[in-house]
């Protein structure tokens, strides 16, 4: 296994604990072939020559199971396998953003996340952004890409690791 997908699996671990909370979805082949199915840009990869260095996924949804989700109505897995594919979209979900720690700083997750929102928004009338943040970093970015995009934020304010 390549040295920064090593660590890339690690950092994922680490942040977000997903072992711990079945709640949050985890990320593996079945979800992000659906993923790709809601729209080509939900994942983005960032590679420095040396395998991935960053990895952010946004997922379009609608307001409607946006709201849910910020009232705890349902969890984040429960958001992605009710956003169908196909329908029309009015909000997106910064899910993650995951940057090695020599590249964080450069905006690199940020200009990731406004490129796939933008590539979102050529068919989708996106209106609000949202955010369950891990850390203050995370908040940050969320904060500085709704600016940027002119979005509505609105952030889920509980601890991790607590399922709904």
């Amino acid at each position: 296994m390549n040295e920064n997908l090593a660590r890339m699996l690690l950092l994922v671990d680490e942040v977000f604990d997903v072992k711990n909370d079945p709640g949050q979805l985890n990320v593996d082949e079945e979800v992000m072939e659906r993923l790709k199915q809601i729209h080509p840009a939900t994942l983005s990869e960032y590679d420095d020559g040396n395998g991935p260095a960053a990895w952010v996924l946004v997922l379009p949804t609608t307001k409607a199971l946006m709201n849910d989700f910020l009232k705890g109505v349902i969890n984040e897995r429960q958001l992605a396998e009710f956003t169908l594919p196909c329908v029309s979209y009015d909000a997106v979900y910064l899910c993650s953003a995951i940057v090695l720690p020599e590249h964080r700083r450069k905006g690199i997750a940020k200009d990731m996340s406004v490129n796939a929102i933008k590539a979102i928004m050529e068919q989708h009338d996106i209106l609000s952004l949202f955010c369950w943040p891990f850390t203050t970093g995370g908040e940050s970015l969320a904060q500085s890409i709704a600016g940027e995009m002119g979005l509505e934020l609105l952030l889920l304010r509980k601890p991790h690791g607590n399922v709904f």
